[in-house]
């Protein structure tokens, strides 16, 4: 029997002088030790939108956000006895992200412009994903 699960990634990203700087992150080790979104899970029964917002604030500290923007680029992966169905989207930020949660949480985080963002990506979804936001914010 197969299992279906489903995941958020979720971009965070300023305005700043007309142009977006997007918040990477970088986790502790191994293959998950790659620049990238915050990841995570949704809950049983909760909604995409709760679980984008529940996973910003425990990650970032950062409450409302400006605009939520689905990227409509949902991903599905196979893995063994596993579906996974990852949902991106971008998440405008007003607020100033608190330092020691960041800290706490992530080996290492960065603000950077897009040409800085794109290739310091790990993986070539979330490298399509911030194409689609920088280009949906009309950056490009």
């Amino acid at each position: 029997m197969v299992e279906l699960l489903h995941r958020i990634k979720v971009f965070v990203y300023r305005l700043e002088e007309g142009q977006p700087d997007y918040l990477l992150l970088k986790p502790d080790q191994g293959i998950e030790g790659l620049w990238g979104p915050i990841q995570g899970e949704l809950g049983f029964g909760e909604k995409l939108e709760q679980a984008i917002r529940r996973k910003v604030l425990d990650e970032t500290g950062l409450v409302e956000p400006g605009q939520l923007v689905d990227l409509e680029m949902p991903n599905r992966v196979s893995m063994g006895d596993e579906e996974i169905i990852e949902w991106t989207f971008g998440y405008h930020s007003y607020g100033v992200p608190d330092e020691e949660l960041l800290t706490n949480h992530w080996a290492a985080h960065r603000w950077a412009g897009f040409a800085a963002a794109y290739p310091a990506l790990g993986f070539e979804d979330d490298r399509a994903a911030i194409l689609r936001l920088h280009a949906f914010l009309g950056a490009a």
